[in-house]
């Protein structure tokens, strides 16, 4: 096979969920079917930047709907935008489609995505969703046939090393500060700790740039309990590893995620889970996490009150989400993504 895939979003400098996923992909297709033949493509901006890769099977090409000179069996649109068909056969990943459900971003922004959606569903012959809740909403809110749709959940390395790190008395929550990780009521629910939870600290880990971030930040500063929470910015990968191996609790309360990579990496470290009873977060996490409303701050603060009180409880979440976290990998997700294109090719 000749597979072409937009590789545009494993360049992005501070990776997270799709820039992962992409990488993961890219990477993991091109190493284990060495068979075939894998185009990168990358839009005009990043392919000036785009790394050579130092595989036979790999070549780089522009992907742009004039200048683009490479013909493939199958292309891969890894972040729901395939904007004309450049392949025989097309597939999209889609990972959330929350911009259009909720008020999440820009009138402009919710706009444009919405088309963009919209577009890549036409042009594709399958879809690939990271989670059932994302195929319902594919299917719902862009009218495609669930008949056009397979799941393939992401996956989660497992921790490189085995030394045993001293757990500390540290609430986690990793993201992009933005009004739809809900981290106001998270700091309102840490606020409400009783007097044994006060040497306890919250740390949040992620970008600080998201939508509405400038409210937030300005919650966060005046909040009584400023002195205990700490604002990391952007972590990179091994600075990550090691917030999630020292937390006692991870929490991400968010309102809405197409599949919520942080809870897989956090049970893999050990950090038993707080989240959200909701959205693909509840199908993520299972039975291996305490579900909570979003909306309730007094749900959020009894779950943070009940592991804080209870170290058994932590360890048996703890060990629940580990076995949890090694179900989910991205071997796995590799394979099933290049069945989907062996799907496609065998209907021709």
């Amino acid at each position: 096979m000749r597979i072409a895939l937009d590789a545009t979003y494993s360049l992005d400098p501070q990776p997270s969920g799709i820039a992962i996923y992409s990488r993961e992909l890219l990477s993991g297709l091109s190493q284990k079917y060495t068979q075939d033949q894998f185009l990168f493509c990358y839009r005009a901006k990043q392919r000036i930047r785009a790394p050579r890769s130092g595989q036979g099977n790999v070549r780089l090409r522009l992907l742009h709907p004039l200048f683009s000179t490479f013909s493939a069996d199958v292309f891969h649109g890894l972040n729901q935008r395939v904007d004309w068909r450049p392949g025989k056969k097309v597939v999209s990943t889609f990972h959330d489609l929350f911009v259009i459900t909720g008020e999440y971003s820009s009138r402009e922004f919710r706009e444009r995505f919405t088309k963009q959606a919209k577009r890549a569903a036409r042009n594709s012959d399958l879809i690939i969703a990271v989670s059932e809740f994302t195929a319902n909403q594919v299917s719902s809110l862009l009218a495609v046939d669930r008949s056009r749709i397979r799941v393939v959940p992401h996956g989660v390395r497992q921790p490189s090393s085995d030394a045993v790190v001293q757990r500390e008395p540290i609430i986690l929550f990793v993201g992009a500060l933005q009004i739809r990780k809900n981290v106001a009521r998270l700091v309102e629910a840490f606020e409400r700790l009783p007097d044994e939870g006060r040497h306890w600290r919250l740390v949040l880990a992620g970008a600080q740039s998201g939508y509405q971030a400038r409210g937030i930040l300005e919650r966060i500063e005046r909040s009584a309990c400023r002195e205990r929470i700490r604002l990391t910015g952007y972590v990179s990968g091994a600075e990550l590893a090691g917030l999630y191996s020292r937390a006692s609790i991870f929490v991400l309360p968010s309102l809405d995620e197409g599949f919520g990579i942080p809870v897989l990496e956090a049970m893999a470290h050990g950090a038993p889970v707080v989240t959200s009873n909701r959205s693909a977060l509840v199908e993520v996490a299972g039975e291996a996490a305490i579900l909570v409303d979003p909306y309730s701050v007094d749900e959020l603060a009894s779950a943070l009150v009940r592991l804080i009180q209870d170290p058994d409880l932590r360890g048996k979440l703890s060990d629940l989400g580990r076995a949890r976290a090694r179900s989910y990998t991205w071997e796995r997700a590799v394979e099933a993504t290049y069945s989907i294109y062996r799907e496609l090719l065998n209907g021709m």
